[in-house]
C-alpha cells in the first residue's frame, strides 16, 4: 500500500509533491468542469477556466490553512466564480458579446446555483474510492467493497473469498481508514 500523510491538503501545503498535486488534479478536475458547466460555459472556455484556477490554485495551496469551522469547497468555488467574474469584465472592456447567463455571474448580488451538499460528498467520496482502489490488494477491495457498499455479512463474504471473517472486518477497516485519512479536511 501507498504510504501517504493523513491529508491531501497537508501534502499540499507541506511540500509541493507531484503525487500530491497529480492527486489533487485527478480528483478535482471533473468537479471543477461541472461547476464551469453550469456557469454556461462551453468546453472551450470551461478548460480555460479551470487551466485559470489552477493555476490560482498552485499558488493559493502551498499557503492555504484549513480551518475545519470554514468550506473548502466554499473557497475554491469563490476563486473560480472570481476568476469567472474577472474573465466577463475583461470580455467586457474588449467588447466582446457576453452570453446573457454570464452576465448573472458577473454580478455582485445575483445568487450562485450551489452543489448540494450531498452530491458534493458523493462525488468526492466515490472519486477519492475510484484512485485508491489501486492501492489495495483485490481482495482486499472486494472484500471491503462487499460487505461495506453491498450490505452482506461478514460470514456470506468471508465464505464466497475463502477468507476468514476477521479477514473481511480487517479489509474493512483497512479501506475505510485510508479514505478517512485521504479525505481529512476536504470534507468541510
Amino acid at each position: 500500500m501507498l504510504t501517504t500523510p493523513p491529508s491531501l491538503l497537508a501534502r499540499l501545503r507541506g511540500s509541493p509533491e507531484r503525487d500530491a498535486w497529480e492527486r489533487f488534479v485527478e480528483m478535482y478536475t471533473p468537479l471543477f468542469f461541472t461547476w464551469a458547466q453550469r456557469l454556461s460555459l462551453d468546453d472551450h472556455d470551461a478548460a480555460d477556466l479551470v487551466q485559470d484556477l489552477f493555476t490560482v490554485l498552485v499558488e493559493q495551496l502551498p499557503h492555504f490553512v484549513y480551518d475545519p469551522h470554514k468550506s473548502f469547497r466554499a473557497w475554491l468555488k469563490t476563486i473560480l466564480l472570481n476568476r469567472q467574474r474577472n474573465r466577463v469584465r475583461r470580455l467586457a472592456v474588449e467588447k466582446v458579446i457576453v452570453h446573457p447567463d454570464l452576465n448573472q455571474v458577473a454580478g455582485e448580488n445575483e445568487p450562485i446555483v450551489e452543489l448540494e451538499e450531498a452530491e458534493y460528498r458523493q462525488y468526492l467520496v466515490g472519486r477519492t474510492l475510484a484512485l485508491m482502489q489501486a492501492e489495495f490488494q483485490p481482495q482486499t477491495w472486494q472484500a471491503c467493497w462487499e460487505f461495506v457498499v453491498c450490505g452482506r455479512t461478514a460470514d456470506e463474504v468471508a465464505k464466497e473469498l475463502g477468507v476468514s471473517v476477521n479477514a473481511v472486518y480487517l479489509a474493512k477497516s483497512r479501506v475505510l481508514r485510508r479514505l478517512r485519512e485521504e479525505l481529512a479536511g476536504l470534507l468541510d
